[in-house]
């Protein structure tokens, strides 16, 4: 009986320890990855965009605490001269709920040129923020700018969507620790979904012709 028991343990043992690399594998190949690519935002090499990905606004049309200091440290890029052109990627679907709005009117208080700011209302998810940048708006070179807990698979897959991508994450968590934890708790979950898309490099949800807004925006 001892005997069987301790072959039970050992069977699940093994099973847990193989379910936990199968969690946490992609995630520190995602890492490793974009070790090369992920930089401070004094020492990230000039792209001529910055991609701001959406995090999500309050009820009285203002952004999240996330997604503030997102848009912050792309309006220092800016000042920096590390980007001349912002686009801010996020959600528009439901009436009333305007992401890319309200990160545009965040970043004209901020300073920075509304002529220099193009929205993309289909920013669904990480993956259709980062095919379409090049797909509909042509991107090739682009920072992409999120916290540092998001930051490997944003970056991951924005080289997977043939753009030559770096990244700036800011560190949040003395802005709020718990949405912080959260959000690394939640990244290997999230990269195992994002194998799919590293992998089979899927349309994104909303497709359409072809903007110039950010070549307009860079011409300007």
């Amino acid at each position: 009986m001892a005997g069987r028991l301790r072959r039970n343990a050992g069977v699940v043992a093994v099973t847990g320890g193989l379910g936990l690399y199968a969690v946490l594998a992609p995630t520190g190949w995602a890492y490793a990855r974009t070790a090369g690519y992920r930089f401070p935002a004094d020492r990230v090499p000039p792209t001529p965009v910055a991609l701001v990905l959406g995090a999500g606004i309050r009820d009285d049309g203002t952004p999240s605490t996330l997604l503030a200091r997102r848009l912050d440290l792309a309006a220092d890029l800016y000042r920096r001269g590390k980007v001349r052109v912002l686009l801010v990627s996020g959600d528009n679907r439901f009436k009333g709920y305007d992401e890319p709005t309200v990160m545009r009117d965040h970043l004209v208080r901020a300073g920075v040129p509304e002529r220099r700011i193009v929205r993309d209302f289909a920013g669904l998810d990480t993956w259709d923020s980062c095919a379409r940048a090049r797909r509909i708006f042509q991107v090739e070179r682009l920072t992409i700018v999120t916290q540092e807990f998001h930051l490997p698979r944003a970056v991951a897959l924005c080289r997977a969507a043939g753009l030559d991508a770096y990244g700036v994450g800011d560190d949040s968590m003395a802005g709020r620790r718990d949405a912080t934890v959260s959000g690394y708790l939640r990244e290997p979950l999230a990269m195992i979904k994002a194998v799919g898309s590293l992998v089979g490099r899927p349309d994104p949800a909303l497709l359409g012709d072809t903007e110039n807004g950010v070549r307009d925006a860079l011409a300007g």
